[in-house]
């Protein structure tokens, strides 16, 4: 083992938007910055490369992002996605300071495009990244080199000492040796566990293993683990996660934001027998996406198929795989290897219990429901008629796990017997802090972006 100290003020733990944020402000506060990134380069960013959008307050039209979206309606918003598991006070702070965020992104590289229509109804809260995440990765690795900081590659960090509630040294492996260096803070920005299977397993059971990974191989959460053995303090449910509901015939790991399905509300959801479990048309996708891959994940072998008719396919955005395709309902059932009894007597039931679709509108909340079952669907209540009809199979794909390091307002991590003197977290490793359960589109971009520049400069703080 080498050991060394460090000519570094400040180590950042991770690769994507969180840690580049706080490296960046750091450097910027005249700090000598190091990233410790596990993945190789060509994975750089981590979870980060898959994102598309920043969920944005603002007053009134501001860069792409048009009229405006206060703080009120912001937090409403996320009130109702995480049913009202969240810390109000970080809550809010996150909101009001992604307002200045939007600019300070700008300034260090990353472009926006006006948003996406369809099932996405963004315009007016989320501002989308011009090349998606991949882009904005690139651009701040490139505005990070600029400002001298340094960057290490295939640098897993296997142990962070703390010592009376101070980091002492920090040990990672790079080109095949371990070495242990001595900086004066460390911001931990390394993301959950989700792509640890075992860790999921542990907290779920056995049905995690049927679940996919959205997001990079290299978030197992070891980091994480190595503080709260130390005893750091956690924040957060295991089991909690923003988890959406994906294709079935995604790869285990790393498929991305492209494998995600946007059909739902459009569709007639049902499980390996045949039988819808939940209202397809609850709210706007944006808002009621994330909770799709829990209910998926309490199905049958974790398993849901979503059918839609011919009207519904210019409604939503292509799916990467071609989904199934038939010219009847049965065949349709028959290709995907469901119960045709079953299938037909769901559908047949739902489409008698359609009414007046006259006031449909695909793009907002129009009440066309069904009436006489359940669960009933609240919008967008369409019979499944038009042929040829479609076929999707839908599996738990997790992005990231909510069991975190609890932090302040000011990032900072603790013990049971008070703050770590020079430890702070930032990104999808803390926002267990804020989001209780469910996930608001965009939101995790906020996290990672305002609780990075805290970090930053709070770690720049303490150096100085």
């Amino acid at each position: 083992m080498a050991s060394r100290k460090t000519d570094h003020d400040v180590v950042v733990v991770g690769g994507g938007n969180a840690a580049l944020c706080a490296a960046m402000t750091a450097a910027e506060s005249g700090m000598k910055v190091l990233i410790l990134e596990s993945a190789p380069q060509s994975y750089r960013g981590g979870n980060s490369r898959h994102t598309r959008n920043f969920r944005c307050m603002h007053d009134g039209p501001l860069s792409v992002l048009v009229e405006s979206y206060d703080e009120d309606e912001y937090f409403a918003d996320l009130i109702k996605v995480t049913d009202g598991r969240t810390d109000e006070d970080l809550a809010r702070m996150v909101i009001r300071r992604s307002e200045e965020c939007l600019p300070w992104m700008e300034a260090h590289g990353v472009r926006f495009q006006p948003s996406l229509s369809g099932t996405l109804s963004l315009a007016r809260t989320n501002a989308f990244f011009m090349g998606g995440g991949k882009a904005l990765v690139n651009a701040y690795y490139r505005t990070a080199a600029a400002l001298g900081v340094d960057v290490l590659y295939d640098a897993p960090v296997r142990h962070i000492q703390l010592d009376r509630r101070k980091v002492a040294s920090v040990r990672y492996d790079h080109d095949g040796v371990s070495h242990t260096v001595q900086p004066r803070a460390v911001i931990v920005a390394s993301g959950g566990f989700q792509a640890d299977i075992d860790w999921l397993a542990d907290a779920w059971g056995p049905a995690a293993r049927n679940f996919l990974i959205r997001g990079t191989p290299y978030n197992r959460g070891t980091v994480l683990r190595n503080l709260l053995d130390q005893g750091a303090q956690s924040v957060g449910d295991p089991t909690q996660c923003h988890a959406v509901a994906i294709d079935g015939r995604a790869p285990k790991f790393d498929g991305g934001i492209v494998t995600r399905l946007d059909c739902v509300p459009f569709s007639v959801v049902v499980n390996k027998n045949g039988d819808r479990f939940y209202d397809e048309g609850e709210d706007v996708w944006p808002k009621r996406y994330a909770i799709w891959g829990r209910l998926v994940a309490a199905q049958p072998d974790q398993i849901g198929y979503a059918i839609v008719d011919s009207r519904a396919i210019p409604l939503f955005m292509p799916s990467v795989f071609p989904p199934v395709r038939a010219n009847t309902l049965e065949e349709l059932a028959q290709k995907m290897e469901l119960p045709v009894d079953g299938v037909m007597k769901t559908i047949s039931r739902f489409n008698a219990a359609c009414g007046d679709t006259s006031a449909f509108h695909p793009t907002e909340l129009d009440g066309v429901r069904t009436q006489g079952i359940e669960p009933a669907k609240t919008n967008w209540a369409r019979p499944i008629s038009e042929p040829p009809f479609y076929g999707y199979t839908l599996r738990t794909g997790v992005t990231f796990t909510y069991l975190g390091l609890k932090v302040d307002e000011n990032a900072q991590c603790r013990t049971e017997d008070g703050l770590i003197e020079n430890l702070w977290a930032a990104g999808e490793t803390m926002a267990g802090s804020i989001l209780g359960q469910g996930y608001l589109a965009g939101y995790g971009m906020t996290i990672g972006t305002v609780f990075g520049r805290i970090a930053g400069q709070e770690a720049a703080n303490y150096v100085r």
